[in-house]
């Protein structure tokens, strides 16, 4: 492996470029090589990061044995097929949330990945930022006492420019209050709770594509703990999140989901006390800390990720929340169409 991290980014879209940007903002990494359908956008793409080897063919890049790391930034839909081709050329891989858009897709990337060897990374990119590791400090604390009780949304009208295939915004949006809600529970009491549960859901469609535009969850843990998470992709520019236990509560001044470089704050407010400020300052955006994860897991030769980030069962175990949340959204649908 040459002194940097030779990146291959599959896809051209804004997500990837804010990953590339990462990727050549770091001293370990390098922009090697670029995957693009459209001729002039890969051009444009690859102009702008200096990218000197272009592909119009996946596995064309997959094939390319100076490519240490295969970034997929790809519609979640297309995940799975990109995923297993690169783990089976040997390749190291960063992978863009949600996991992918069915079970049968997670285990059977999970598969491959654990068969050829290779490291993965679900791109959950706020989870590699220090602020995770704080919010996970306060946690193991004690400060809140019991945990009782979250609730979180994700707002942004972004669904002119969402993959109409990656299902809605459960799998866009909402994967990152549940995902965050999932860091927390196993924090607190292991995986156990939080693959304990009952849940309802209910939702609205859009009427342009047919996705799921709104959607709510209620969960129930078995051990009591309950989770209301909304999230819309068809209106608003707006987050919230809140963990409170019998102690104190835990708000998320700003964004748990796109920490920054600077100052990142949580205000904890004990049940007839004052609240305090925890400010995390962060040297990179949370994409920034991703990468950097990235090259030290690979560079430590480990497979999976350590928490906060997922590892691969923590992947799929999200996914089986986001599916539950799916399924009882269409399942709503189609009883009120009839």
């Amino acid at each position: 492996m040459a002194d940097k991290l030779r990146w291959g980014i599959l896809g051209t879209s804004f997500i990837s470029h804010t990953v590339t940007d990462a990727i050549v903002n770091s001293a370990g990494s390098s922009a090697h090589a670029v995957f693009g359908r459209d001729p002039s956008r890969l051009a444009a793409f690859a102009d702008k990061f200096s990218v000197s080897k272009r592909y119009t063919k996946i596995d064309d890049l997959l094939d390319d044995n100076e490519v240490d790391v295969v970034y997929v930034g790809l519609p979640n839909h297309l995940h799975h097929d990109a995923v297993v081709a690169a783990a089976k050329r040997g390749k190291a891989i960063l992978s863009e949330k949600s996991l992918c858009t069915n079970m049968e897709d997670a285990f059977s990337m999970t598969k491959a990945c654990r068969d050829e060897k290779v490291f993965f990374l679900e791109g959950l990119m706020y989870l590699c930022h220090p602020f995770m590791d704080k919010v996970a400090d306060i946690i193991r604390s004690g400060e809140l006492g019991q945990l009782r009780s979250f609730n979180g949304h994700y707002a942004a009208n972004i669904w002119k420019k969402a993959n109409p295939l990656g299902l809605g915004t459960i799998y866009n949006l909402g994967c990152y209050p549940a995902s965050l809600v999932q860091f927390i529970m196993e924090t607190a009491l292991g995986r156990d709770a939080f693959v304990q549960r009952r849940i309802q859901a209910s939702g609205n469609r859009s009427s342009e594509n047919n996705t799921i535009q709104d959607a709510s969850l209620v969960i129930r843990f078995t051990n009591g703990v309950l989770a209301n998470i909304f999230s819309t992709d068809g209106y608003g520019n707006d987050f919230g999140f809140t963990v409170m236990g019998d102690k104190a509560v835990m708000r998320f001044t700003t964004n748990p989901w796109l920490p920054k470089a600077g100052d990142n704050v949580i205000e904890i407010k004990p049940y007839g006390g004052e609240a305090r400020q925890v400010i995390v300052n962060g040297e990179f955006d949370a994409f920034g800390y991703q990468v950097r994860k990235v090259e030290e897991y690979i560079k430590n030769r480990c497979l999976e990720a350590a928490r906060p980030s997922p590892n691969l069962e923590q992947s799929v175990d999200l996914m089986g929340l986001l599916t539950e949340w799916e399924h009882g959204v269409s399942y709503i649908s189609e009883e009120r169409a009839t």
